[in-house]
């Protein structure tokens, strides 16, 4: 089994990692991509719902337990089985909610190219890109340098 340490710098990830707490007491109550469960039961439904907030709640707690004392102190971050997959799925849901309430603007293409004049940005939308792009970095690392297996578990 395969551990990633990543050595990052606190000045320049501390102001993104308060874009990622600010939208993370929002993650614990609506789920990052909404959606209809139709007709199912009510009961049924609200406990399906219950579970899913419980479950991206979770994993949004796992990337940020990423970024505790011990990062302060060395500026390294750990990626392992134990919390590969929650890390990758928390940043999924932040990103999604950082282009839903910050980065609409932008536009998906733009987005996904990074083609954007970054120095233009209004400022919170410059640091809302920044993260986005950040997290996006730490799918990538998790993805490319974690045995398969760990993923498929």
């Amino acid at each position: 089994m395969k551990r990633i340490e990543v050595k990052l710098s606190l000045p320049v990830v501390a102001p993104l990692l308060d874009v990622i707490k600010q939208l993370a007491d929002g993650l614990g109550k609506d789920l990052a991509v909404p959606f209809s469960l139709g007709d199912l039961d009510p009961d049924f439904r609200d406990a399906w719902m219950a579970e899913l907030l419980a479950a991206q709640g979770d994993d949004v707690r796992a990337l940020l337990a990423l970024f505790d004392d011990e990062f302060f102190a060395d500026g390294v971050i750990a990626f392992d089985a134990s919390n590969a997959e929650p890390v990758l799925r928390a940043c999924s849901a932040v990103r999604l909610r950082l282009r839903e309430k910050c980065l609409g603007v932008l536009g998906d293409d733009a987005l996904e190219s990074s083609d954007l004049d970054i120095e233009a940005m209004d400022e919170q939308v410059r640091k809302a890109f920044m993260c986005y792009l950040f997290l996006a970095t730490i799918q990538e690392l998790i993805i490319q340098h974690l045995d398969s297996s760990i993923l498929e578990s």
